[in-house]
């Protein structure tokens, strides 16, 4: 990336004009219909889309202070853009293909994870392991308690406000929540899998929504109230990678290739891993790479080139994996048919109680009540890793991505089991 200080006035000037020129000619392909298949057509125009809307979101009043500023406005304006037919179904379909089948959302997290975790102080992240799962178990009861109390105030019972809102949202997504929480509870509590999964679909649509919002006022609360937030570092106290460090794993090419050799190669590593134990191939990778982290074996050189790795793929393709969550994962429609005044109360206080348990319990362990609420408690309550690389991008916290995905994978497999306690208690 060419740096402002080594280019004149001219030299930025043109720099724009021919940068202005190539996305609008990346524009004029995809409006033609001549929008190239495979990875080169889907990112050119995510990575154009991508910096318009971040730019306007980052810019735009109250959004930008209150709301996430660019990143919302990347998820939900690409999702109207594309599903509105402004733009070609080609191009929808291109994209939502990348990202599906692609692997590009693979690719980042397990960019961001394997960054992350070795920029970490070895102390920290030793510390961080034995306390962060009382977070999640403090978010899930507040949220299951809050949802069920709140229901039977508005004519629901608490079984069912749990049962149907608060273990769908807090379970991990939908491929690792819904789909299997349907299958437990279809067999033994006489609804059919239709009718359970058309009341907990909508659920998860509205509380990730909810979940990318809350994250933009938590970031605007710890402006407010710097106390109560690390400004991305979890624990109370803790050292990030050193600035030294930091210097000295300046990118360049050679470390760049390294790092992401590495956030591959360790993401090959939980493929591996889960053909013999039965977990996400997220969790054992976040598993590994802190066992590897935490025993020393990896030459610093190497553990520097991850986290410059990290920082690139944060710095310059974020906006572009937001407009694919909003393509591919975001249904505006299913949003807005299901807003009806208590089922959307529902949700957020399942989204509130989450956020509150995870505060709350967080602080109690030593950590900052805004990161813990963050990760412990929006991380459990989104749709899983879209849904965590958005509430990050929102909160502005990316180097929390190790911790969220604990949340979206170890918190969803809990609720999981919960659910099947539950309902063979009840059944």
């Amino acid at each position: 990336m060419i740096t402002n200080d080594v280019m004149t006035v001219q030299d930025q000037r043109t720099s724009k004009i021919i940068l202005a020129i190539a996305a609008i000619t990346i524009l004029l392909a995809t409006f033609a219909g001549n929008m190239p298949g495979g990875m080169i057509g889907a990112l050119g125009i995510m990575v154009i889309i991508g910096f318009i809307l971040n730019y306007i979101g980052d810019r735009t009043p109250i959004i930008n202070q209150f709301f996430g500023g660019g990143a919302i406005v990347v998820i939900f304006g690409s999702a109207y853009l594309f599903h509105s037919g402004l733009f070609p179904s080609s191009a929808e379909n291109n994209v939502t293909t990348f990202m599906k089948s692609g692997g590009f959302l693979s690719f980042y997290v397990a960019s961001l994870v394997t960054g992350s975790i070795f920029g970490m102080d070895t102390q920290t992240l030793k510390k961080a392991a034995l306390k962060y799962i009382p977070v999640i178990l403090g978010s899930a009861f507040f949220a299951c308690i809050f949802t069920g109390l709140i229901g039977m105030l508005v004519s629901k019972s608490f079984y069912d406000s749990v049962m149907l809102i608060a273990l769908p949202i807090m379970g991990g997504g939908m491929g690792a929540g819904a789909v299997p929480l349907v299958e437990i509870m279809s067999g033994k509590t006489g609804m059919s899998a239709e009718s359970l999964m058309s009341q907990m679909v909508p659920a998860l649509a509205i509380g990730n929504a909810i979940a990318i919002v809350m994250a933009g006022l938590l970031h605007k609360l710890g402006q407010v109230a710097p106390s109560l937030t690390g400004n991305g570092q979890l624990i109370r106290g803790q050292k990030s990678m050193e600035e030294e460090d930091q210097k000295a794993s300046a990118l360049n090419v050679t470390i760049l290739g390294v790092g992401a050799l590495l956030a591959v190669s360790m993401y090959f590593l939980g493929t591996l891993l889960s053909n013999y134990i039965n977990m996400h191939t997220y969790a054992l990778m976040i598993l590994s790479i802190a066992l590897i982290k935490v025993s020393g074996i990896m030459p610093k050189a190497l553990e520097q080139a991850a986290f410059s790795w990290y920082k690139f793929v944060v710095s310059n393709l974020t906006p572009a994996l937001l407009v694919g969550i909003g393509v591919a994962y975001t249904d505006l429609n299913q949003i807005l048919d299901a807003l009806s005044p208590m089922y959307f109360l529902l949700v957020l206080i399942t989204v509130l109680g989450a956020v509150f348990g995870a505060g709350l319990i967080g602080w109690l362990m030593g950590f900052y009540p805004i990161e813990a609420a963050i990760t412990g408690g929006l991380c459990m309550a989104n749709m899983g890793g879209t849904g965590d690389v958005a509430v990050l991008a929102a909160s502005k916290r990316m180097e929390l991505m190790p911790f969220a995905q604990i949340s979206s994978r170890i918190g969803g497999a809990f609720m999981l089991i919960l659910a099947t306690i539950v309902v063979q208690a009840i059944a």
